[in-house]
């Protein structure tokens, strides 16, 4: 045995398909692709929907629902979870900066606060919104709430 008898094994390579050669071949005329329509044309490609002109399915079903555009979403955050913060951290000044620093809060966030739970010492919380319960409840504890202005994404002149 020697490197220049190597062969692949019997039947495992197939020698390519030479179509439009003439009709002698069986494969001249249409060249194996049926005759006339799109399919038959150099540079069709199908479209991921296409069902062949039957009306496709994400035409078929209607359009429901609404997307408000201007509106502004909150990450909620409750009082029990401020509470442990201010435990766990040592601190009493709850704002934006220390949120993100311990994790819960992204840096576009909006912040909410709401009322599950209960705070036992004197915050001083600084978020873009608070439910009028969670509200109370700081300040029924001694704390103190602020709340952030959130600027305005400037509207394009038309």
């Amino acid at each position: 045995m020697n490197l220049s008898h190597i062969k692949p094994a019997k039947g495992s390579v197939k020698q390519r398909k030479r179509v439009g050669r003439g009709q002698g071949s069986g494969m001249g005329g249409t060249s194996t692709r049926g005759h006339k329509g799109a399919q038959s044309r150099s540079g069709y490609s199908r479209k991921l929907s296409f069902e062949g002109g039957q009306m496709p399915l994400q035409r078929r079903l209607p359009k429901f629902g609404f997307t408000n555009p201007t509106r502004v979403e909150y990450k909620p955050i409750n009082l029990d979870t401020l509470q442990e913060l201010a435990t766990a951290a040592n601190v009493t000044t709850i704002d934006f900066a220390v949120l993100r620093e311990h994790g819960l809060a992204a840096k576009n966030d909006l912040i909410k606060v709401l009322s599950r739970g209960e705070v036992t010492s004197a915050l001083e919380v600084s978020a873009h919104g608070f439910s009028a319960s969670a509200k109370e409840a700081i300040e029924k504890a001694g704390g103190k709430v602020t709340v952030i202005e959130r600027i305005a994404k400037k509207e394009s002149a038309i």
